[in-house]
């Protein structure tokens, strides 16, 4: 499997802007910035991209590693908020942490810290970033 997404910039770093496209046209032509990076203008970054990403990825291995083990879950919602840090000059996004809120009927709690920290592990999201992950997960009654 081979995914692809393409980033085109035009302009310096603090004044230019770019866009953003997916060979699936969820992303087509989204537009991009220093000021969505950096000062919260509305659009996206490429942080809130990898957010959204390991939320999915986690997500979905979750499912189905609770799958796997006999359980099916009503809901798993899960928010990812990456932290973008400077080092040195640069930056790079040190952290990335997992807020996960389960509906799952019929799993004891420690199955459920068990299978959702597994999840987190085996993600590819996770094992592709080079960062801190936290996993703050609660099972909601």
């Amino acid at each position: 499997m081979n995914r692809k997404a393409k980033a085109v910039w035009h302009g310096t770093g603090r004044a230019g802007s770019g866009h953003l496209s997916s060979d699936s046209g969820v992303l087509a032509d989204t537009p991009y910035s220093f000021k969505t990076r950096f000062e919260n203008e509305k659009g996206t970054n490429p942080e809130e991209l990898v957010a959204a990403a390991h939320a999915g990825c986690f997500t979905m291995a979750l499912a189905f590693a609770l799958q796997a083990a006999g359980f099916t879950p009503t809901e798993l919602s899960t928010e990812a908020a990456v932290t973008l840090e400077q080092e040195g000059e640069a930056f790079r996004i040190g952290r990335s942490a997992l807020t996960l809120r389960a509906k799952i009927p019929n799993i004891e709690e420690a199955a459920f810290v068990r299978i959702a920290g597994e999840a987190e592990k085996n993600c590819p999201v996770s094992k592709v970033l080079n960062a801190t992950i936290t996993l703050d997960a609660k099972l909601i009654v």
